[in-house]
Parts: structure tokens; C-alpha cells; sequence
């Protein structure tokens, strides 16, 4: 099964979620201020945050009263429309080489995971990948890390527990560096977004990366359990603050009914998602493709 595939099946259940919904509104109401007022509901039952779905609805009314067309097919396909606007909004472009990417977020996201999954997906892309095991504080958290980097055979950086985590980013840098590795994939330790110490240890990995290797693509990626519906919005904002993210990577597409967080955090924040997971194995996370995603949830 090929990733958009798979991608359809995982967001099968937000699918379903929203079409039965509007399936039930088209066959109660008419275009009109109370249909608007329901279509508003639906998109916030899938976890769009209220202001997202006033400014998505608003546009569908605008436009659908300009056009002064009615139908239900119309209306479903301007609001898939008007939310791949929202979405590419925000898109960034693919990285160029070199490229570093920094993975952040709360623990129990997936981070080292995803380390694995992105080493695999840009030597799939004939890139050359080093990771760098910069959660040096959860026990065992570098050895699970050169686990997914031998099965996706890329060189790791590591130092003992306990260690500097800048430390360990300058030496995976210099590495690179010295080599003419494409990409280096940084793995840090979750953190709650409400703990400022950690914060500023984050501010001080940002800087190293930016000091030592100006060069390089420099992506802060926040790593997002598609599970967490809208608190995933303040998770991002507070990492926003904190080292200017660049995107996000989501993980656990497959497990959620309510995706629309996703717009929300283009729309307040303008982070695009950049890659997405759809499960467990290897090859289960690409590049983020906005269309795609709309047409597989509406």
C-alpha cells in the first residue's frame, strides 16, 4: 500500500466523522445564517479551534453568496477549497542540503521514532543522514535511538548520560561537516512546554546549530501526537515562543476521529505540518502534501 493510501485509511475516521455530519446538515437546512451557525459546529467538533472556524465558514459564505450557488456538492468542494488555502498558507518548501532538522516536544510524542522514520525517508531520497542523540537525561534514550539508526543504517553521535546535549550537537555538526553529510537529524529530550529550564536548554541547541554550521537549512521541527486534538495548539505555541519553529511532524494520523487541529495551527500560528505519520513501520511517514490531506478527511 503506497503512503497516500495509507494516508487515506488513517484518516478514515475523521472522514467519516465529518461527512456523516454534513450528510445530516444538508438534509436539514438550507443555505442561510443557521446553516453557517451548524457548519461552524462541525468543523469545531473535529477539534478546528473557534476562531479557525469562524474564518473558514466566513469564507465559504462570502464566496458561495458571491458565485450564488447552492448545491451540496458546491459547498463541500469550496470548503475543501478554502481549508487547502488555509493550509498552503503556511506550507514551507522542501529542505535544501545541508539540512538540519531538530525534533522537539512533550515526552511520549514519538520523537526517537521519528528520528528513525525521517533517517529512512532521505535515504530513500539518496541522502546521506547523521543522527544526533541529544536526549542525554531519559535513560537508555540513546541506545533506543542507535537501534532505529542501525536498522535504517545511518551513522549516530552520542555521548554518556547526563552529558551537555549542546555538546553533543556541536560534535554531530563538526561531523557532518567534515564529511559532507546531507542531512543531520537531531533527537531531543521531551520536555513540558510549562518548564522554562528546559526551554532555555532548547534556546541553547538552537544557538549551537546556528553558530557552527550558518550553511546548513536549519528546520525546528515540533513532533505532534495527532492524538492530542486542540491542546496541540498550545503545546506549539509555547515551542513557538521558545525557538521560532519552523513546522511540524505529526505522528499517529491513524488514531485520530478529529484532525482539524491541523488548520488551526496553519491558520493562528502559520506551522505547516511538514511530515506526517500513518503507523509504525519504516516507510510510514513522508512530506506533508496539503491537498491530499483535505481530500482525505472531506
Amino acid at each position: 500500500m503506497g503512503f497516500f493510501s495509507k494516508l487515506f485509511s488513517a484518516m478514515k475516521k475523521t472522514k467519516d466523522n465529518l461527512s456523516s455530519k454534513l450528510r445530516m446538515l444538508f438534509s436539514k437546512n438550507k443555505l442561510g445564517d443557521e446553516f453557517y451557525e451548524e457548519l461552524e459546529e462541525i468543523l469545531i467538533s473535529s477539534d478546528v479551534s473557534y476562531s479557525t472556524a469562524q474564518e473558514v465558514v466566513t469564507r465559504v459564505k462570502k464566496r458561495a453568496m458571491d458565485e450564488r450557488l447552492k448545491d451540496q456538492d458546491y459547498v463541500v468542494s469550496l470548503l475543501r477549497e478554502i481549508l487547502v488555502d488555509v493550509l498552503e498558507e503556511s506550507e514551507v518548501e522542501a529542505p535544501s542540503y545541508p539540512c538540519v532538522i531538530m525534533l522537539v516536544g512533550v515526552n511520549g510524542v514519538g520523537k526517537t521514532t521519528t528520528v528513525g522514520k525521517l533517517a529512512h525517508y532521505f535515504l530513500s531520497q539518496g541522502k546521506t543522514v547523521t543522527v544526533a542523540a541529544a536526549d542525554t537525561f531519559r535513560a537508555a534514550a540513546s541506545e533506543q535511538l542507535a537501534i532505529w539508526a542501525e536498522r535504517a543504517k545511518v551513522r549516530i553521535v552520542k555521548h554518556e548520560e547526563g552529558s551537555d546535549p549542546a555538546a553533543v550537537i556541536f560534535d554531530a555538526v563538526a561531523s557532518a561537516k567534515a564529511k559532507k553529510t546531507d542531512v543531520v537529524i537531531i533527537d531531543t529530550a521531551g520536555r513540558l512546554h510549562v518548564k522554562e529550564n528546559l526551554m532555555n536548554e532548547l534556546r541553547k541547541m538552537d544557538r549551537v546549530v546556528t553558530r557552527e554550521y550558518p550553511e546548513a537549512d536549519f528546520l525546528k521541527l515540533l513532533v505532534l501526537d495527532a492524538t492530542t486534538g486542540q491542546n496541540a495548539v498550545n503545546q506549539a505555541r509555547v515551542f513557538d515562543e521558545a525557538v521560532e519553529l519552523d513546522g511540524l511532524v505529526l505522528t499517529k494520523l491513524d488514531g485520530t476521529a478529529k484532525g482539524g487541529f491541523v488548520f488551526s495551527l496553519a491558520e493562528e500560528l502559520s506551522l505547516p505540518v511538514v511530515f506526517a505519520g500513518v503507523g509504525e513501520k519504516m516507510d510510514d511517514l513522508e512530506m506533508f502534501d496539503s491537498r491530499s490531506f483535505v481530500e482525505a478527511i472531506l
